[in-house]
């Protein structure tokens, strides 16, 4: 057999393989199994998020000073007042932290700032500005989010048992042990349900480039 009848005859027998592979096509199970897969990413990509937006670290701050501001709940009127002044202090980090954002520039550095209704201002004076100044800028959502992280510090913050036996020790233990745990699964859950775009101070680093909160 020469070498022109051994090409013909490899070439008849891709020929005829070809013949028999067949083309695939997503089926309508393969098609709802991805848009499930992309449900399922979505909602574990907003709970991970929520070390973040819940005020997780303005909670541990507060749950360490606390016996100290108020004497393991036995309060005098200057426990009291140091307590209400960090009290408040740790309720306006909770408001801040929900409005800082970052950007990277094109040389890849990474930038932090305060969301305004002019764009983002940043730590460094506001010298670097973003490619896309308006896609920064303070929105609706950010107020709805903020409120979310106040109201879930400040359920924690008044029902703390040191506070309690500080300024109100009549308080009914079921109250205490309860209302945290309600206010706190229903912040959690619209917090998945309405995430937040915003990539601030304590935002993990390997959600920096998540599409499904990518701005483009």
């Amino acid at each position: 057999m020469g070498p022109t009848t051994m090409e013909d005859s490899i070439q008849q027998d891709l020929i005829e393989k070809g013949k028999d592979d067949k083309l695939y096509y997503p089926t309508e199970d393969d098609i709802d199994e991805s848009r499930f897969i992309y449900i399922l990413n979505t909602i574990l990509s907003g709970t991970a998020r929520l070390n973040v937006l819940l005020p997780t670290a303005t909670i541990l701050a507060f749950t360490i000073f606390t016996p100290l501001l108020t004497n393991n709940g036995k309060c005098d009127p200057t426990n009291r007042w140091l307590m209400g002044f960090f009290s408040g202090l740790s309720a306006t980090s909770c408001v801040f932290l929900s409005v800082t954002d970052s950007f990277r520039t094109t040389t890849g550095r990474l930038h932090y700032g305060v969301a305004t209704f002019s764009g983002i201002w940043t730590f460094n004076g506001g010298r670097k500005k973003p490619l896309m100044p308006p896609d920064y800028q303070l929105r609706w959502s950010d107020l709805f989010h903020s409120s979310l992280s106040l109201i879930a510090f400040l359920t924690f913050a008044t029902l703390h048992h040191d506070v309690v036996d500080c300024y109100y020790p009549e308080m009914p233990r079921k109250v205490i042990n309860t209302v945290p745990l309600v206010v706190g699964f229903a912040v959690s859950v619209l917090f998945v349900m309405f995430p937040s775009r915003r990539r601030g101070i304590g935002y993990p680093f390997l959600l920096q480039r998540d599409a499904l909160h990518s701005r483009i």
